[in-house]
């Protein structure tokens, strides 16, 4: 079973950076995608970025231009680089793979991102 450890979330002022970062309990074999998703109070949990194997990215809307996703695929590890924060940004980032095409979800315990000033 892998289990996926986050860390980078804390609080930052608006227009300040943070970066996330989650790593799998394993190495050693290749994880298909890798990504982020984030929960605000009483709403959805909303794609934030994904990252392939061969990677292929996807971003949401909201944070293109500001949010690069990169992974060490070596060490399966996954980062998030956050720029330009906004106070709209503040949530649960949760950590999300798939091993392999089509897989079910694996979530990490999710770390908190707080934008305000």
């Amino acid at each position: 079973q892998v289990q996926l450890v986050e860390s980078g979330g804390g609080l930052v002022q608006p227009g300040g950076s943070l970066r996330l970062s989650c790593a799998a309990s394993r190495s050693g074999f290749s994880i298909y995608a890798m990504g982020w998703y984030r929960q605000a109070p009483r709403k959805q949990r909303e794609l934030v970025a994904t990252l392939t194997s061969g990677g292929s990215t996807n971003y949401a809307d909201s944070v293109k231009g500001r949010f690069t996703i990169s992974r060490d695929n070596a060490k399966n590890t996954v980062f998030l680089q956050m720029n330009s924060l906004k106070p709209e940004d503040t949530a649960v980032y949760y950590c999300n793979v798939q091993l392999y095409s089509g897989s079910a979800y694996i979530w990490g315990q999710g770390t908190q991102v707080t934008v305000s000033s």
